[in-house]
């Protein structure tokens, strides 16, 4: 699923256990042609799988096919690409191949005892999946690496945000920091949405990026759902910037550990923090 203010609300998939790598800008770029993009954000128990061109051929399945027979060429090779490398990180898990249906509000059905997400852009296709006994919940989203406009900016942020936005453009300029805290915003969405079916509007999420260590904090301000004995009450993320496109993730583990249990600090440098860890209260 994925909503971009008319609401179409992006998929996605992971790899499995879920740390997201302080990514950032770092690291080569030969270096990030040889690993996966995702890679940079997950890790097991997460399985994912991404594709920078669409598969050839027909690999649908024909409940897919109704589902998605009125939709114009583009929009069914991109179907079909982002279902492809979820059945590939399905496949990760050992769960055979089959169909994966939109559901409410267009959010992937997946096999049971499987949480998911999948994303799609211009040039990039991929998906995240686990079982739902290592992993509550994630969500995963790739956009371009360019600004939003103006106006779509003021309805996807909220005033704490802008001033955000404006210190990261004079610490670091080049950055679509914007596109880059909306893609954080889908996200969190997508791992929202399984546990609640409601969405969550974008004036009802703060989130600050970090620009040294690739990490995001997502902070509720409406309430959340109750994910292992304790309300989630906020997201930590990871971002990575590369071959043009930003990519965001964050994942929910199924026992949230009380506030006096959770680290007063994350781990810094190469060290990779989980990558959406929940905040409950």
């Amino acid at each position: 699923m994925k909503r971009f203010i008319a609401r179409p609300v992006k998929e996605h998939v992971r790899r499995p256990a879920g740390s997201p790598n302080p990514a950032g800008v770092m690291g080569p770029e030969k270096n990030s042609r040889q690993a996966a993009l995702i890679e940079f954000l997950l890790s097991a128990p997460m399985a994912s799988a991404e594709r920078y061109e669409d598969v050839p051929g027909d690999t649908l399945f024909p409940s897919e096919h109704r589902v998605i027979s009125g939709a114009g060429s583009a929009r069914r090779r991109e179907f079909a690409t982002v279902r492809a490398c979820a059945r590939t990180a399905l496949g990760q898990l050992g769960i055979p191949a089959g169909p994966i249906l939109p559901g409410d509000e267009g959010a992937p059905r997946w096999p049971r005892g499987v949480v998911g997400s999948m994303t799609h852009c211009a040039g990039y296709r991929a998906a995240a999946v686990a079982r739902r006994s290592d992993i509550a919940a994630v969500g995963i989203d790739a956009e371009p690496d360019a600004p939003i406009p103006i106006r779509v900016r003021a309805r996807v942020t909220v005033a704490e945000e802008r001033t955000h936005l404006a210190e990261l453009g004079v610490r670091r300029p080049g950055v679509s920091w914007d596109r880059l805290l909306f893609s954080a915003k889908e996200s969190v969405f997508k791992a929202w949405y399984p546990w609640t079916g409601r969405w969550l509007e974008f004036d009802q999420v703060v989130v600050t990026l970090s620009p040294d260590d690739g990490t995001f904090h997502a902070r509720l301000l409406v309430p959340g759902p109750r994910i292992g004995g304790g309300r989630l009450r906020g997201f930590t993320g990871g971002w990575t910037r590369r071959r043009n496109l930003l990519l965001t993730a964050v994942s929910v583990a199924p026992v949230i550990p009380a506030p006096s249990e959770q680290p007063l600090s994350r781990p810094s440098g190469r060290a990779r923090p989980h990558a959406a860890d929940g905040e409950v209260t």
